[in-house]
């Protein structure tokens, strides 16, 4: 019995020391992040030249409205470009696109990936530019997105996310989506910069200098998580993300609980193969060239999604209640699962505590049971693309 109350012992410390860090890890950041302000840049006196590439995959309606959208971007009409990369479109929808003042990449491959398709869209690519935007087939960038962008561009900066934020909020699972977006921007975006941290690199709205994005889009092949492996080789040669608060992109938020399911499972998979690839280089890089930005991107591979943690936390605390004396007491894990719930709710803004924000509340025990079953089901989601279907609706 003392065998088994020690190996006990053991585990449930083990995984209080891994939630009981990350509790700490959104506490510290979340709180932090809204107490402390950060600079913003002065207003560029000059107009950087960018190229704007959207991936469509498919849903030819959507990329008609998408590009006619990015042309109506209020900033020099001579100052950027706007390049469609067309991977499986209608013949149609290709003639109505080569009519618009863009440049078009038609591209079908076998297995298509975000990542095959800005390597297609930088051999097309001919003329000189300062930066390069990326942009999904839903995305809606605000009229001075680009103005926000050059700003922090003119001040120093090689890498900048943009603020995504969600276009629709019409179900509960749009909601839940919206809101952990809004989370992840606060915490592991805007946040990270109080501590001269990388932001989080999300796959979309985000800006590098053009001969950068290259050269990284060149160690690049991932079939899923291509942003998470990008935010990996930026901060491995330390070079920092920004991030522009006030430089909006809207994009679509999953409303369909199946189609979140899948999504999920594809970021999990592609998170976790991440880690096991990249996972030991982290700490070779700490502590042979004390490059802790590299070191924070590999753990942030390594954290569970915040849904999991709201049950998580408190099922920890109940267990601990009921086997006093092993591993850390009660009173650790109240404080951590206090720690955790403060930074989560601290990190969600105020606009989303409306009269649907409970209908979405009563979806998270459904989710948590989904996100729990699937890191069980991890295998093969990042062999394959899996393609996020959009609906037609506007911002």
């Amino acid at each position: 019995m003392a065998v088994i109350t020690l190996i006990l012992s053991i585990i449930f410390t083990l995984i209080f020391i891994y939630l009981g860090i990350y509790s700490l890890y959104l506490f510290v950041f979340s709180v932090l992040g809204k107490l402390i302000k950060l600079r913003v840049p002065p207003a560029a006196t000059s107009y950087s030249k960018f190229v704007i590439y959207i991936c469509a995959y498919k849903e030819d309606e959507i990329i008609l409205h998408s590009a006619a959208e990015a042309l109506k971007i209020d900033y020099p009409k001579d100052k950027f470009h706007v390049c469609v990369i067309a991977d499986s479109m209608q013949p149609e929808t290709i003639v109505k696109l080569k009519a618009m003042p863009l440049q078009v990449v038609e591209v079908v491959f076998e297995s298509s990936t975000k990542s095959k398709a800005l390597h297609a869209a930088i051999a097309a690519t001919h003329e000189d530019f300062d930066a390069a935007v990326v942009f999904d087939i839903d995305n809606i960038a605000a009229p001075d997105y680009l103005h926000q962008i050059n700003n922090y561009l003119h001040d120093g900066n090689r890498v900048v996310q943009g603020h995504r934020v969600a276009k629709n909020t019409e179900t509960p699972v749009a909601i839940l989506d919206a809101i952990s977006e809004e989370i992840n921007n606060h915490i592991f975006r805007k946040a990270q910069q109080v501590f001269k941290l990388s932001a989080a690199i999300i796959g979309s709205g985000m800006v590098l200098e053009y001969k950068l994005f290259k050269e990284t889009m060149a160690q690049i092949d991932a079939v899923g998580g291509f942003d998470k492996e990008m935010g990996l080789v930026l901060t491995r040669q330390k070079i920092h993300v920004n991030y522009a608060d006030k430089a909006y992109v809207f994009d679509e938020k999953v409303s369909n609980p199946e189609v979140f399911k899948k999504q999920r499972r594809r970021w999990l998979s592609a998170q976790f193969n991440l880690l096991k690839t990249y996972g030991l280089t982290g700490f070779k890089e700490l502590f042979v060239h004390g490059n802790f930005d590299y070191f924070n991107e590999i753990y942030q591979t390594a954290i569970l999604p915040r849904i999991l943690m709201l049950g998580l936390m408190p099922f920890m605390l109940f267990v601990s209640i009921l086997l006093p004396g092993i591993g850390p007491g009660w009173q650790l894990w109240l404080g951590a699962t206090v720690c955790c719930y403060i930074g989560i709710l601290v990190a969600i803004p105020s606009s989303f505590f409306n009269s649907k924000l409970l209908g979405a509340v009563m979806r998270i025990p459904l989710i948590f049971f989904t996100m729990f079953a699937l890191l069980f089901k991890l295998k093969g989601a990042n062999k394959k693309f899996i393609h996020t279907p959009h609906s037609t609706g506007t911002k």
